[in-house]
This record gives structure tokens, sequence and C-alpha cells, in this order.
């Protein structure tokens, strides 16, 4: 289906394009959400009578994008979970998660603004992009931690996953049998 961007779409177009997506990516999400009209000649016509009232509203909501941007760039937000001694958590820190710890801390983000690759499963720092526009993204720290005491420790620069403990622990245990076998050997 053949389509005329409303507006900024990524990895799709800037407003004005007309591009050929499919038919569902058309019909579920650009029509229904207002990004996109069907390109015929009447919604061409409508576009271009339009345009300049499009591009006005798009600046504005940039601009407004942009100051929140200010605002929540290099920001840190600390969620609490249960996890493992390895830091492994017993389940995971969504988008949603995100978004409300976000919106507790004094922001508007949705959770369609968040973007993660894969949900947060471990504890720690975690960096995570916030596109508050089409054409704004900023990037937000995700403190993950078990408690308040060790989320501040973790913002500090210190590591809670128990992965250096447990290689410090056997190279100390390997030292320790070193130490016992060349006694053997003295006597």
């Amino acid at each position: 289906m053949e389509v005329i961007l409303l507006e900024r779409v990524a990895k799709l177009g800037q407003m004005g394009d007309k591009v050929r997506v499919r038919d569902g990516y058309a019909r579920n999400f650009l029509l229904p959400q207002g990004k996109a009209l069907r390109a015929n000649k009447a919604n061409l016509a409508k576009f271009e009578a339009e345009r300049a009232q499009l591009e006005a509203r798009n600046l504005e909501r940039r601009k407004d994008a942009e100051a929140v941007s200010e605002k929540l760039k290099g920001q840190s937000f600390t969620v609490i979970r249960s996890a493992a001694e390895t830091g492994q958590l017993y389940g995971s820190v969504s988008t949603r998660d995100i978004a409300e710890v976000a919106t507790a801390g004094g922001f508007t983000v949705a959770r369609t603004q968040v973007h993660l690759s894969s949900p947060i499963k471990n504890i720690g720092l975690h960096s995570v992009i916030v596109a508050l526009h089409p054409e704004v993204e900023v990037t937000i720290t995700i403190n993950v931690a078990r408690s308040a005491d060790e989320a501040e420790r973790q913002a500090a620069g210190e590591d809670l996953t128990g992965r250096e403990q447990d290689v410090f622990e056997f190279e100390e245990d390997e030292a320790e049998e070193g130490e016992d076998e060349g006694e053997d050997e003295e006597a």
C-alpha cells in the first residue's frame, strides 16, 4: 500500500514522502496513529493544503521535546527488584517499568517512547534511549538494584553482581593450595 507520511517515521521517511509499505503496517499502525494517509489524489490534495500547518505543529512539538530532553539528559532512575546472588533478576525491567519510574521522577514519558532492544534482566547500570519526538532522542541511566542501599553503592561504581568476588575467592584458594604444596616439599 502506498501512503503519504504526515510526520517523520524512523527507517521509513520524512514528512510528505510517498512510500510503499506492507498493508498490515499501514492499516494497523500508520493510519490509526495518524502518521500517514493513503496515497490517492484526494488525500494528496488534502496534505498539500494542510502542509504548512503540519510543519508548524511538528516544529512546535520538536521544540517542546528538545526542552524536555535538556532536562532529562543524563538523569538516572532507580528500579528496585528481587534478584539472585549472581545479579540475575526474578523477572525483568520492561519499557512500562521505565516509563513509570521516569513519570514518578517528574517527567512525562510514555512506554512507547522508551526503546529497549531486549528487557533488562540483570542488576546494574543500564543506558536506555527515550525518543521524545521522532527527531529527538535522549539517553537516561536505569539503576537496577535489590535495595536502595545497593543502588547507591552501584551508582558509586561498585560491582554487586558477585562475579568479581567469585574470581577473587578462586584466586585466593589457588594461592593457599600453592603455599600448602610448598610446605610439603620442604619436609
